[in-house]
């Protein structure tokens, strides 16, 4: 079989063009439905935690998973014990370790079931500009309450004497 010498030329300019053209399809994602970005230093910490382990991991990556915009998840614990083919008080004690490790945060209650989010120091879903806005919201509000303590700490020093 004689080797076939291929060539292609910009249509618009007659240039002759280096290389060959490759015609690929268009596929399928599979990854269609949503992301979230996460930060390394956040899985970092959960993978050196001794305390968070299986049925802990895959409840926060179910909620990682169903996360809606903002970071919120609207779920019942007994949702979550089903799709995870897991025991309900599991599914409960696994939320309690991240509600206390500050993974997640306990939102509203919503008919019979609370709200969650994911705390955005671990992850994020939605627009970076929502999640830059959230951060300097959290700065905002750590400088009051420091400044809330400091002149706090301040009226309850005792006063020196200046009569002397």
């Amino acid at each position: 079989m004689r080797a076939k010498n291929v060539v292609s030329f910009d249509q618009r300019t007659g240039e002759k063009l280096d290389g060959i053209i490759v015609y690929c399809g268009v596929t399928q994602n599979p990854y269609n439905k949503g992301w979230i970005m996460n930060s390394q230093e956040a899985l970092e910490l959960l993978a050196t935690d001794k305390e968070i382990k299986g049925e802990t991991y895959r409840v926060l990556f179910f909620i990682c998973a169903r996360l809606d915009f903002e970071n919120w998840i609207q779920i019942s614990q007994k949702e979550i014990a089903e799709r995870l083919d897991m025991k309900k008080q599991n599914v409960s004690k696994a939320i309690s370790l991240l509600e206390s490790k500050g993974i997640i945060f306990r939102g509203p209650r919503i008919g019979k079931s609370y709200a969650f989010r994911l705390n955005p120091d671990f992850g994020w879903k939605g627009k970076v500009k929502n999640l830059n806005d959230y951060r300097r919201e959290e700065e905002d509000l750590q400088r009051r309450q420091f400044k809330e303590r400091h002149l706090r700490t301040v009226d309850t020093f005792p006063q020196s004497d200046q009569s002397e």
